[in-house]
């Protein structure tokens, strides 16, 4: 009986240490990385204290046109989004640490200027300059999570989908107190907002220029050309690329779909902001459980499979729903049941997909690999947008466009490749 005993206490502890909590994660971490993920809540922080309000300070405060908004937030985007390859590549090149640090000078200095901005140049060089300067610190500190992720699994901590996982978890958790925090100081006005969005950089300026080291272990400058060439014949990263692409053109529906169905539900559109609550807290309570779960159980590409498909679910979930034109709070239960799905797809397929990057990248060019991964999606859903946006306009029948946007991702799957590396 008491060796019974003994092999029960013992069982037990063996599957507690084989599934460690978010606590023990993050003891094992290396000083690095905590520095590195406290720093992509403290960007988002900052970030989604100010961008969130923007549109109606452009429009109320400083009397654009509707036109004129859409492209100042649009030329944000692509100064962010579209420039991560280039910003990858300097990582690549200069290291982590100078690229981090001037990406949070450039953004120190954009959110001051967007503050007294009340041209509308003045505006848009304001805009440009705080999207460039993500393209320059997200893929540094993207990559080299993703770096110390795989030596963390090599080490025998786990999978490194939980590091990454981590990582997301903290930037929703930025994203759900930044607008908390902006909403306070737009009490006072829009410039006192911008100025507090650059003293939040200002720490973290302070923090890298402390703690980063100058030399990190293991990561070797790539002095060579040519790795845009081999990365565009990188046929499997393409197509993981496409893939992920497909995951953020759903995403983006949040802002171009999901509004008008709460729109046609309600009558307006003050729904919005407990979904996207919602989205926020399902990520920080649940993105870490359901990593654990999926790198026991699935690996990488079953992983984004499972993600893709659970996407596609939500569009679904509104489709059927459209013909009975429910309305009021019943109404909004689709578009509830599209969160949910869309946001549980997205806990599968991020971490997946970063996870991956490193198996695909040529050596010294994680960084490339890694801003390409979000500029190619990035164009993917600049043309798929556009193509939503007409889909949406065409009076077809109500189910037909959430039908048609719930093939996108569940077609995905085709896309990735055939043999992801083995689950850890």
């Amino acid at each position: 009986m008491t060796d019974l005993i003994s092999r029960f206490v013992l069982t037990r502890r063996t599957v507690r240490s084989a599934t460690p909590s978010r606590e023990r994660i993050w003891k094992h971490l290396s000083p690095l990385l905590r520095l590195l993920i406290l720093t992509q809540l403290t960007f988002n922080i900052g970030f989604y204290a100010v961008l969130p309000f923007l549109a109606e300070h452009l429009g109320t405060a400083l009397g654009m046109a509707g036109w004129m908004v859409g492209l100042v937030l649009g030329l944000r985007t692509f100064s962010q989004q579209g420039l991560f390859v280039f910003g990858g590549a300097l990582v690549d090149r200069y290291g982590v640490r100078p690229i981090v640090l001037t990406g949070c000078v450039l953004r120190v200095a954009g959110f001051a200027w967007l503050g007294y901005a009340e041209q509308t140049w003045t505006v848009i060089g304001a805009v440009l300059l705080i999207g460039f300067a993500a393209a320059l610190f997200s893929p540094a500190v993207e990559s080299e999570v993703a770096r110390q992720a795989v030596i963390w699994e090599e080490e025998g901590h786990g999978s490194r989908t939980r590091v990454l996982a981590l990582l997301s978890a903290a930037g929703q958790a930025g994203a759900f107190v930044g607008p908390l925090l902006g909403g306070l100081l737009l009490a006072v006005d829009f410039r006192t907002a911008c100025l507090a969005g650059a003293a939040v950089f200002v720490l973290v300026l302070a923090g890298h220029l402390r703690l980063m080291p100058q030399h990190i272990p293991g990561r070797v400058r790539s002095r060579q050309r040519g790795g845009t060439r081999a990365l565009l014949r990188n046929r499997r990263f393409l197509a993981l690329c496409c893939a992920y692409g497909t995951y953020l053109l759903a995403y983006n529906q949040l802002y171009l779909a999901l509004p008008e169905e709460v729109q046609r539900a309600t009558g307006s559109q003050a729904a919005l902001s407990w979904l996207f609550a919602l989205s926020s807290l399902l990520v920080v309570c649940a993105q870490l459980p359901i990593t654990r779960w999926a790198g026991d159980r699935l690996g990488l590409r079953r992983s984004m499979i499972a993600g893709l498909l659970l996407i596609a679910a939500g569009f679904g979930v509104v489709a059927a729903a459209r013909p009975a034109g429910w309305t009021g709070v019943a109404g909004l239960l689709p578009a509830a049941g599209y969160v949910v799905l869309l946001t549980l797809g997205q806990m599968l397929v991020v971490p997946a997909a970063r996870a991956w990057v490193p198996d695909l990248a040529e050596d010294g060019r994680i960084g490339l690999y890694t801003g390409a991964l979000s500029s190619v999606s990035g164009l993917i859903v600049l043309i798929g947008s556009s193509a939503t946006g007409s889909l949406l306009d065409l009076g077809l029948p109500a189910a037909v466009p959430w039908l048609l946007l719930a093939a996108v991702p569940a077609l995905a799957v085709g896309l990735l490749p055939r043999r992801g590396p083995a689950s850890p």
